[in-house]
């Protein structure tokens, strides 16, 4: 008898992020619940709170974090003390990129429930690839993209909720879609940042608060996570949580997570996949990341048409990829449940690296982005891994409420 579907898929993908039990998803559950908000769960057995900090510092991977310890004296020594029940590793969201988790760390839900399932993807209804992150397209309402309730938005109705971050992220479509809720301030360098939360924090009865860093991830882009410049904003990240662990108010839990790790790409190893007829036989739309490619067939193409792309890219790389279907990835519980709306924005064909390999479609992205260093999306663990750490703040120079 052949074995079931989902059987042989998990045998050639790595297992699916751990929706539900020990992922991004479950981080601002966790923590509204350990306020006592009802309707959460407490799934990262977080402590009883009265108030809550989460910082996010997007493309913090638990690997970069052990290995660049020497550059994080505070984080260290929070490490070192060790976090009780609390787990000091998550899954990011699947593809391991900012649009999909943080959308799932807005919601608490796995991408194929909120539908923000890469960089850029299909939008069915308009038949073109539209934009996750920065730039969304205007055929396309981020609530309705997005439609259920954020945690922010129902913890707002019991305790007080407050995202610091940067001033051009507070309307944006993303904010909008899997962010919306509660009030937002903002400030731009991260001393002003720390000083606005000890500010929003200080007069709060029980409070939730998102504060979110992303020079890490812009170094890590820019330079690689192995140069100099990310190893200086490590290290201004370390100085960053140490001030809220000062200013905050004593005992407030403070949550340090991610959205996703980072590994660097060689420029030999970018590769222009567009320039290969094979790669791209009957394909009308590529979207993605480098190191997640959607793949979206003419509809003329059918199964044969699958078998035959999946064919060409595995005698190209071999080993070097995973290459599976949509259905694949769905019973493989990548996206986790799959809405139907959400179904047709995943592609026919999905290309994940698994070395240090990043693909492009040269003809619909401009030449610099081919000069990014360091890339993520994919299953690699450098990529999926984030940390968790949890430590109350001290006080010592918290202003007065």
């Amino acid at each position: 008898m052949p074995e079931p579907l989902s059987t042989a898929i998990a045998r050639v993908l790595p297992t699916a992020p751990a929706f539900g039990d020990r992922s991004v998803a479950e981080v601002l559950t966790s923590a509204a619940a350990s306020l006592g908000v009802p309707g959460f769960e407490n799934r990262l057995n977080l402590p009883a709170a009265k108030r809550v900090c989460v910082v996010l510092a997007d493309g913090l991977g638990r690997n970069l974090l052990k290995q660049k310890s020497a550059h994080t004296p505070f984080l260290r020594s929070v490490m070192q003390s060790g976090q009780g029940n609390v787990p000091v590793m998550l899954d990011s969201a699947f593809p391991s990129t900012t649009a999909a988790s943080l959308a799932s760390f807005g919601t608490g839900l796995a991408a194929g429930q909120h539908g923000m399932v890469g960089y850029d993807v299909l939008d069915p209804d308009q038949d073109r690839v539209v934009n996750m992150l920065g730039g969304w397209d205007a055929g396309v309402d981020p609530q309705r993209w997005q439609p259920f309730p954020t945690v922010f938005e129902r913890a707002a109705e019991h305790v007080d909720v407050t995202t610091v971050s940067l001033p051009q992220f507070s309307d944006s479509a993303m904010t909008r879609a899997a962010l919306r809720g509660g009030r937002y301030v903002t400030a731009t360098t991260s001393h002003a940042r720390t000083a606005a939360a000890a500010e929003a924090m200080a007069g709060a009865g029980r409070a939730l608060m998102y504060f979110y860093v992303n020079e890490l991830d812009k170094a890590g882009h820019r330079h690689g996570c192995q140069s100099p410049q990310w190893e200086h904003q490590l290290e201004e990240l370390d100085a960053t949580v140490k001030r809220l662990s000062t200013t905050l108010p004593a005992g407030t839990t403070i949550l340090l997570t991610a959205d996703h790790g980072m590994l660097d790409v060689p420029e030999s190893q970018r590769i222009d996949y567009s320039a290969d007829p094979a790669l791209i036989a009957g394909v009308r739309h590529t979207a993605g990341e480098p190191r997640m490619v959607h793949l979206y067939l003419e509809e003329t193409e059918g199964d044969s048409g699958r078998v035959r792309l999946l064919d060409a890219w595995r005698a190209r790389f071999g080993d070097r990829i995973w290459a599976f279907t949509r259905e694949e990835a769905t019973a493989a519980g990548l996206f986790g449940a799959v809405r139907s709306e959400v179904g047709p924005r995943i592609g026919d064909v999905m290309i994940a690296a698994r070395d240090a390999l990043a693909f492009y479609d040269t003809r619909r992205v401009r030449p610099t982005a081919l000069e990014v260093v360091g890339q993520h999306g994919s299953l690699t663990k450098a990529e999926r891994e984030v940390p968790l750490l949890s430590f109350q703040a001290d006080g010592k120079r918290a202003p007065r409420a």
